[in-house]
């Protein structure tokens, strides 16, 4: 089984707007995307912080993607 990808916040929200996510609010450090068919999910952008593997599981399970096509976006 494959890693996950320990990408930062800000490579996190530019995958997911390739997969026509919209950033719907922000609140603080924390961006709320959501998609038109309704699968939404909460990114935190700290700089220099990379998403730690727990939280990057649950923004997958979220979005509803697997890490390849998530790999295949980075």
């Amino acid at each position: 089984m494959a890693r996950l990808p320990r990408p930062t916040g800000k490579q996190v929200i530019a995958a997911l707007r390739q997969l026509d996510f919209v950033v719907v609010r922000v609140k603080g450090s924390h961006h709320f995307l959501q998609h038109a068919d309704g699968r939404a999910t909460v990114v935190p952008v700290h700089r220099g912080e990379i998403i730690g593997p727990g939280l990057m599981a649950a923004i997958l399970r979220d979005c509803d993607l697997d890490r390849e096509q998530f790999q295949a976006m980075l």
